[in-house]
């Protein structure tokens, strides 16, 4: 069962929670949209969470397209709040696992994509400060027709 997450360009919607560093779960809305271009493949994203007040992290990632195996592809990505973060995406049997640092900053984290089925990802993600975890989330993604 090959992936669609990614390897076909696509928006994906979906919701799901995401918790705070103090574990205060909080709903969260989620939307990625994946294109892809001959020099690199682009995704950008949100996910607005709705907490007192509301947050929105904004994400935009520039990934190399994938070599030979086809299986690692590396990203970067550069935000006001993070600084410029390297990662690569792994494709590994059914999930997809995306493993990131930042250059300077000490920010560090993974995120899982499960696929659920063609149109279905769930997406479960951890970012820590050095050792101390800051937020995670979990969203079920859904691509739109």
């Amino acid at each position: 069962m090959p992936h669609t997450f990614l390897l076909e360009p696509a928006v994906w919607t979906g919701a799901g929670t995401f918790w705070c560093a103090d574990g205060e779960p909080l709903p969260a809305e989620a939307r990625t949209e994946v294109a892809h271009r001959a020099e690199c493949w682009l995704l950008s994203g949100t996910l607005k969470v709705h907490g007192s007040p509301p947050v929105e992290f904004v994400n935009a990632y520039r990934i190399e397209p994938p070599g030979r195996d086809g299986a690692t592809l590396k990203w970067s990505s550069e935000s006001a709040t993070l600084g410029k973060l390297q990662g690569t995406f792994s494709v590994i049997g059914s999930s997809i696992l995306s493993v990131y640092r930042s250059e300077s900053a000490g920010y560090h984290g993974a995120e899982h994509y499960r696929r659920v089925d063609d149109d279905s990802y769930e997406s479960t993600g951890l970012l820590l400060l050095e050792d101390r975890p800051l937020s995670s989330w979990q969203v079920l993604l859904r691509r739109g027709s």
